[in-house]
């Protein structure tokens, strides 16, 4: 288990895309959850509808959205220490990806998915049963943040800036 505070530079300032931070937004009594990505340097939201709220539905869940994601914006995955995240190294190695651990009671060391999280809020009430939201529905949620101008991003939308870095990328970066 790496430590968030190993951080490479590249990672802690923001500079090069491809660092992820992930987590599990929990429904009504834990029972239900959606998954969150987002993307250090672009702010890019990726959510999924989860079939649990165990490991395997985490490593399933996050795996189904990255495996979408060129190699070349797949590099780090941060994560809390939560036990749904049991199966880290199986994640690690399908996607090729090295996994990080944020310190105990270390919320900043994953605060672009901490600030996600509150801005989903909006759209996913506290209390609320997950499970009756359908994937169709939470891909419009993100695409809703995914369009939302950021003053971090001098007022880009996640999407636009995430474009942009494609648009730039070698021939490698695939699909």
């Amino acid at each position: 288990m790496i430590s968030g505070k190993h951080y490479t530079a590249d990672v802690a300032t923001r500079t090069v895309p491809g660092h992820w931070e992930g987590d599990l937004f929990k429904g009504a009594r834990n029972g239900s959850a959606v998954s969150t990505l987002v993307e250090r340097t672009t702010r890019l939201v990726i959510l999924t509808q989860m079939e649990g709220t165990d490991a395997t539905s985490a490593r399933q869940s996050f795996t189904k959205k990255l495996r979408h994601v060129p190699a070349i914006l797949r590099k780090t995955l941060t994560y809390d220490r939560g036990k749904e995240m049991a199966e880290h190294e199986r994640l690690a190695q399908r996607l090729a990806i090295r996994v990080f651990f944020a310190d105990p009671h270390s919320p900043w060391q994953r605060g672009t998915n901490e600030n996600t999280n509150g801005l989903l809020r909006q759209y996913l009430l506290k209390g609320m049963d997950l499970s009756a939201y359908t994937q169709r529905e939470v891909n419009a949620i993100a695409q809703r943040l995914n369009t939302r101008p950021r003053k971090c991003l001098n007022f880009a939308t996640p999407l636009e800036v995430y474009a942009e870095l494609r648009s730039h990328a070698p021939i490698a970066l695939g699909t």
